[in-house]
């Protein structure tokens, strides 16, 4: 994510309005994305340029028309400036990823927090992302953690095919095993084979959360839960995730703790994307 680009002023509007439109960007290798208002749409192009100017490598700016929304979590995207395409290749840690912004969704923002879980990962574990996209958290753990195997599970079918892509430019076909479908039902398939299993869906983790238990071995096991929470400037979020969580955990497995929680970054006015480490055993 970048902050504040340097863009040229609309002499239509005066400066301090313009400079508060964009508050942030996002680049995925040599694409930009921007967000402008409906209203301020006419500033689109002086604002591509801007950021063409500043930010040497970006060949094309899209500006996103539509929130994220669907099965297939995608946005609308208009072409604005340079190079008319949708389709990049994003460098992460020394990974490339290919990716097709306007079929699959993907996220530059999460960069950290993907390391941060691949770093968790131990040598010769089996872990279960149910939610790939295009392959990041997967290849990542896979490339950087050393697991044995990684289940890859997307419902995208275009996205699936990015991630075979991936997994191959990265060179893990040996540890990450792509399949298409939706998690809950791939899952009745692999029930009791992960140590470990990443939820990187905010907008489904409390519904799959039976489905990530049901994917751990008996013996101890790892969850990372992602999920959107509301919270006031009273409350704290990691906690209201807590409590939301644990009522559903304590009939599903026999003991659990979260050993780290912690807000990803903010989404909206009092709403917070958050991850939960959460600690679960079933006997």
């Amino acid at each position: 994510m970048k902050k504040n680009p340097r863009f040229i002023p609309n002499e239509s509007l005066p400066n301090r309005e313009i400079s508060g439109l964009i508050q942030s960007y996002d680049i995925v290798g040599d694409i930009a994305v921007i967000r402008v208002p409906e209203e301020f749409k006419s500033l689109s192009s002086n604002i591509a340029e801007a950021i063409m100017r500043t930010q040497k490598h970006v060949k094309t700016v899209l500006r996103q028309t539509s929130a994220v929304s669907g099965e297939y979590r995608l946005r609308q995207l208009e072409w604005i400036a340079g190079e008319n395409r949708t389709e990049t290749v994003h460098r992460e840690f020394g990974c490339v990823f290919k990716v097709d912004l306007s079929k699959c969704y993907f996220s530059p923002r999460l960069s950290f927090e993907r390391m941060r879980i691949a770093k968790l990962v131990q040598p010769n574990e089996t872990v279960l992302n149910m939610f790939a996209g295009v392959g990041t958290f997967s290849v990542l753990m896979a490339k950087y953690g050393g697991a044995l195997t990684v289940f890859s599970i997307d419902v995208n079918p275009v996205a699936v095919e990015y991630m075979r892509t991936n997994i191959r430019l990265n060179r893990v076909q040996s540890q990450v095993a792509p399949i298409r479908g939706d998690a809950k039902q791939v899952m009745q398939g692999l029930k009791s084979v992960a140590n470990r299993v990443t939820m990187p869906l905010p907008e489904k983790a409390f519904e799959y959360l039976d489905y990530a238990i049901m994917a751990l071995k008996p013996t101890n096991g790892w969850i990372h839960y992602y999920d959107f929470e509301y919270a006031s400037k009273k409350e704290d979020p990691i906690e209201k995730a807590k409590a939301r969580i644990a009522m559903k955990l304590q009939k599903l497995c026999k003991n659990f703790s979260v050993s780290f929680g912690k807000v990803v970054r903010s989404t909206g006015p009092n709403w917070h994307q958050i991850v939960l480490d959460i600690k679960a055993s079933k006997k």
